[in-house]
């Protein structure tokens, strides 16, 4: 029972983003009254210099809220969010502090990868800590809108494990399943569900394990269905002028949100989407095995190159010689892999990977990852 003699399980962190208005405080304040029995530390992120969400949330006894103030929990910052972490730990092992779970709910301004990566980077956390997922809230009303003109909110939703779409009854289904669609060729990885004022089982918001490599890939088949027959040589780029995405690389894409060039909308004719999004998402799939050492030497080069616009990529990978699958997934310039269950006696092997991302060339991780074929 006491903290303080031993080193605890690792204790799992839910990132709680969205927008600014998207809901997560009342997705929060839901979470804190629910009878779970779960002791949670919440750590809130303020942009301004002086909080009010705070204020807000509802406490009782159990919770722990800390605030960050004075802008996003992003690079600039990061270095207080590993500092109370570690005092968190420390005010656990201590035994002056008691919580389960930590749960960081960040401002509506914030890009989540640099709070991901803190559990990535930072040894005295990722020995103590463990991230559980990304939680992203979208406001049904104002999500196309917000989309278009805020590249942090494509952020939020590329990272995202989870979606929960709030105010749906504020919009017709017409608009609900547009935005749903928008919402999977951003992520078509992350689950999506319609919340009301925050009311959402629990279970498929916590203990998810969405950073787990041992985790289930989970694909929305809406997604999979329009990369078929041909995604490898057609696929979705959601209007990404793929005849210069070199050009566009470290931020100097024209694809950003709310450009009004005409010339850079719907460079393929492309009818199904009118949305040029920046970050979007595209599927390698493959019956052959691939040669491990092609395979790193390729994911070390373009992580090199493109770390910085990858978001999340994830896959299951069927490997030369090695009777297990392989669990590969990163974020930005981070990534691992471990092995997985053994191929059962008669299984279709095979490899499949999502990568989610701003501005990626496919057809250079398409082409190279066929190279890497045996």
């Amino acid at each position: 029972m006491k903290a303080a003699d031993k080193t605890p399980k690792q204790i799992p962190v839910t990132v709680l983003t969205g927008f600014l208005g998207a809901g997560k405080t009342t997705l929060l304040n839901r979470i804190l009254t629910e009878h779970h029995g779960r002791r949670i530390a919440v750590i809130e992120n303020e942009f301004g210099p002086e909080g009010v969400d705070n204020d807000l949330l509802i406490q009782d006894r159990d919770e722990q809220i800390i605030e960050m103030n004075n802008g996003c929990v992003c690079c600039t910052v990061r270095g207080d969010l590993v500092r109370i972490l570690i005092d968190l730990k420390d005010k656990q092992r201590a035994g002056a502090l008691n919580y389960e779970r930590v749960i960081i709910e960040t401002t509506g301004m914030a890009n989540p990868g640099p709070v991901c990566q803190t559990f990535f980077m930072e040894d005295e956390v990722a020995s103590y800590f463990r991230l559980d997922a990304v939680i992203t809230v979208v406001d049904a009303k104002h999500g196309m809108q917000t989309l278009d003109e805020q590249p942090e909110a494509l952020n939020q939703v590329g990272f995202a494990d989870r979606l929960l779409v709030s105010k749906v009854d504020l919009v017709d289904d017409a608009d609900y399943q547009a935005l749903r669609s928008r919402l999977v060729h951003i992520n078509p990885r992350a689950t999506i569900t319609p919340v009301n004022f925050g009311e959402v089982d629990l279970k498929e918001i916590l203990d998810i394990n969405g950073f787990n490599l041992n985790a289930i890939l989970d694909i929305d088949p809406e997604f999979l269905a329009e990369e078929h027959p041909d995604a490898a040589e057609h696929g979705h780029d959601h209007g990404h002028d793929h005849g210069h995405d070199h050009a566009h690389e470290h931020g100097e894409q024209c694809a950003v949100d709310g450009c009004s060039d005409p010339s850079h909308h719907h460079a393929h004719g492309h009818h199904h989407h009118h949305h040029d999004d920046a970050i979007g998402a595209f599927v390698f799939k493959s019956d052959k095995p691939f040669d491990p050492m092609r395979l790193e030497e390729f994911l070390g080069g373009v992580v090199q190159v493109y770390g910085t616009d990858l978001l999340r990529y994830k896959g299951i990978l069927y490997m030369s010689g090695v009777n297990r699958r392989m669990l590969f997934q990163g974020v930005h310039m981070l990534m691992g892999a471990d092995a997985g269950r053994a191929w059962a006696p008669g299984e279709k092997r095979g490899s499949k990977l999502v990568f989610i991302g701003r501005n990626l060339p496919r057809d250079v991780f398409m082409h190279g990852l066929e190279q890497c074929l045996v």
